[in-house]
């Protein structure tokens, strides 16, 4: 089985959340900060949320937070594009007949959205969210949950992620990992090919 991450992998979606959190803590009169990045960056809004409320020091509720978030974010996965061929090595995998599924840190929403303005929702036997785990994904606990989820063992699953932590998470887990550069993640790129089994710059590579 292929598993894709969706932000900065199959869509160019990070910097929908670069945005969101820029404009919240301008909102506070604070600063967008690497601390504050590496605390929110890929995992669950309620997690994120939970941070931020400490970070910032703030009276409002997680769910406020997280309420502001989602309107400071609006409809921006309707408009979100692809990464470089996408479709085309979706087109490949499927054609070879290989499982396709889909294991993300996205608002279930904001992914459903993206997937489905693109037509990609049907080449997807299942999409499992991080979300309905209740956890991110930076522990190898969540893939091993994932991969249960989707009835396959983790050593028969390859996984395609731009973060450098969800990669080592996998790793641990057993599974085959395929790094995917994003500019969003430029500071941690030498850190890639020692976390996965392979780092490509563009699905072109695996076409």
């Amino acid at each position: 089985m292929y598993l894709f991450d969706l932000d900065g992998t199959l869509t160019d979606s990070n910097g929908v959340w670069a945005g969101v959190d820029r404009a919240f803590l301008a909102r506070r009169g604070m600063a967008y900060t690497k601390e504050y990045y590496e605390g929110v960056a890929h995992t669950i809004l309620p997690l994120a949320a939970e941070f931020t409320k400490k970070y910032c020091h703030l009276d409002e509720s997680c769910e406020e937070i997280v309420a502001e978030w989602m309107e400071l974010a609006k409809d921006s996965y309707a408009h979100v594009a692809l990464k470089p061929y996408t479709r085309e090595l979706l087109d490949k995998l499927r054609a070879d007949g290989e499982r396709l599924a889909v294991f993300t840190s996205a608002v279930p929403v904001h992914c459903e959205t993206a997937l489905a303005v693109h037509g990609l929702t049907p080449y997807f036997e299942q999409i499992v969210f991080a979300h309905d785990l209740g956890v991110d994904k930076g522990t190898s606990a969540a893939f091993r949950e994932a991969c249960r989820r989707l009835d396959t063992a983790p050593e028969d699953c390859v996984f395609l992620d731009d973060s450098v932590r969800s990669c080592r998470a996998a790793k641990e887990a057993g599974l085959y990992v395929i790094g995917v550069y994003d500019p969003f993640f430029e500071s941690t790129k030498h850190d890639m090919p020692a976390a996965c089994d392979r780092f490509i710059r563009s699905f072109k590579e695996l076409l």
